[in-house]
């Protein structure tokens, strides 16, 4: 079996919803990783690249028409680039990745590049199931038949509601998982972390050039007190935790991350950042939801003889806080190994693109530390999880 390495991983600033990026489009946004990892890795054009993987969660309108095959084309890659888009909701980023660790380790392929984009202020949460602003479960796009076997159909915040519930965290405690995030984004931002992965973006807004250096939803100032005066979203006050501080933003953004061999990597001269070791998904109960990364973990660390503690560094998705927390609690990790850039509630949660941003994370934060395993998870709409386990080399 070959080995599947990470070469390089890059991604846009994520702009804060109807921020910085209201202007663009999304196909502009997601050619943005090809051209830095082009200009960073001679990759003249594309040429070595066989094929590129994106995902993206709302695929339609703008996003739609195989933004993976469009976004090759707007960069500058030439006709002969393919490229296909793939949906595993918030998964989808990561799985791209996955995909492409698989097709190099099968012998398949030689070099790819995997990731994902989402814009969600030009194309809107929901887009592809919603048509009247109501919630999908209103609309009847659910078959009936569904309901043969799931009693209802929750959202994700409720999933996340009821997470909390079941694990008796109470909001003090999943509040102040976000603002250790944002804290930690910024300390992370101010020593340089993000520098190496974080590409300029020259776009136009309200008409004036512009160029996008930093993630606009982080507030690196944030305290429990100001949380303390949010209401929640998805309960009445008093009946539940979840509120736009400790639930991911909405942001607009693209990631990539370069796959090759290890042929590959001798034959261009690349000096490959980390080794993607193993892959995993899993299904779980949809009316919670968001369990997923707790078995998606446990059995991608059995399967290959890890424990917890083997693990350096972590990256948990924070869609919402509970999700957190309860991985916490049912892994026995530890916070101070987890999401120590901050996470999602941080910089935001570009849903396509977020799964190649936490893998482009592992290999700078493994660096720093001397580290050499890192793990990314992410929970995922209607009971998923996925997890990779990288190896820094």
């Amino acid at each position: 079996m070959d080995e599947a390495y990470i070469v390089d991983a890059v991604r846009t600033p994520f702009g804060e919803q109807d921020g910085a990026f209201r202007d663009t489009h999304p196909q502009d946004l997601a050619a943005e990783p090809l051209r830095a990892l082009d200009d960073r890795n001679d990759l003249g054009g594309g040429d070595p690249v066989e094929d590129i993987i994106y995902g993206c969660v709302s695929p339609v309108g703008e996003q739609g028409l195989n933004i993976g095959r469009i976004a090759p084309l707007v960069a500058g890659w030439g006709e002969e680039m393919p490229g296909v888009q793939l949906n595993r909701m918030c998964g989808s980023g990561q799985q791209a990745v996955n995909f492409a660790a698989a097709e190099i380790r099968g012998g398949l392929s030689e070099v790819l590049v995997a990731g994902g984009v989402e814009h969600m202020t030009r194309v809107p949460l929901a887009s592809d199931a919603d048509t009247d602003g109501q919630h999908y479960a209103d609309d009847g796009i659910v078959t009936e038949t569904y309901f043969e076997h799931f009693d209802e159909l929750t959202t994700q915040g409720e999933g996340a509601e009821r997470i909390a519930e079941t694990y008796g965290h109470g909001r003090e405690q999943v509040d102040q998982i976000a603002v250790d995030s944002q804290r930690r984004w910024g300390e992370a931002a101010d020593a340089g972390a993000y520098d190496d992965q974080v590409v300029p973006v020259e776009t136009t807004l309200d008409g004036e050039d512009i160029t996008v250096t930093e993630d606009g939803h982080p507030r690196p100032g944030t305290d429990i007190e100001t949380l303390g005066d949010l209401p929640l979203v998805f309960r009445e006050e008093g009946e539940g935790v979840v509120h736009a501080g400790n639930a991911s933003g909405i942001v607009d953004g693209a990631a990539g991350v370069l796959v090759a061999s290890g042929e590959a990597c001798e034959e261009y001269g690349w000096e490959p950042i980390a080794r993607i070791v193993d892959t995993h998904v899993v299904g779980v109960d949809p009316t919670t939801m968001l369990t997923g990364p707790i078995p998606a973990t446990e059995t991608i660390l059995d399967e290959n003889d890890l424990t917890v503690d083997d693990i350096d560094r972590f990256e948990v998705n924070e869609a919402f806080a509970p999700v957190v927390t309860a991985w916490l609690d049912e892994t026995g990790a530890d916070w101070e190994r987890t999401n120590v850039w901050g996470g999602a509630i941080a910089h935001g949660h570009p849903l396509g693109a977020t799964g190649g941003a936490l893998l482009g994370k592992l290999p700078y934060q493994l660096a720093e530390c001397n580290g050499q395993y890192g793990l990314a998870t992410m929970c995922i709409g209607f009971g998923q999880g996925i997890a990779t386990l990288v190896e820094r080399v």
